[in-house]
């Protein structure tokens, strides 16, 4: 069972989530890699939908989607990609939304823009 506390203005994250679970999943930092080819998508925007992408397809492998995501953390290489990054989350993101966490950083794997880390939580998962 998730509690949302309260949703925060027009971005998609809340202030704080109250959760009684019994697993948890800890998702290491994911960018915009096409797991076939092994390419990078090209631009802020793909990549970010990219890497939510591989975040989505990390939760279906234990039966969850981003539903079940309580924080997130978004690392950006460049500040001023914040609201392109923003718009694209939003749409992954539609509502009780995860918390988050927006952090410069001076350099990501691959020289890639972004990258995402998060935490999961349910009562089951998929055996």
């Amino acid at each position: 069972m998730k509690k949302i506390i309260e949703n925060v203005g027009p971005f998609p994250l809340s202030k704080a989530i109250l959760h009684n679970h019994e697993y948890t999943l800890e998702i290491s930092g994911q960018i915009g890699v096409d797991a076939k080819t092994g390419e990078l998508a090209e631009g802020i925007e793909n990549q970010t939908a990219k890497t939510l992408d591989n975040i989505k397809q990390i939760l279906e492998e234990v039966g969850w989607n981003l539903t079940n995501i309580d924080k997130a953390t978004v690392y950006l290489s460049d500040m001023k990609d914040y609201a392109k990054v923003n718009e694209i989350y939003g749409k992954y993101f539609t509502k009780d939304y995860p918390t988050r966490a927006v952090v410069a950083v001076k350099e990501l794997p691959r020289q890639a823009l972004v990258e995402i880390t998060c935490t999961a939580s349910g009562d089951e998962i998929a055996r």
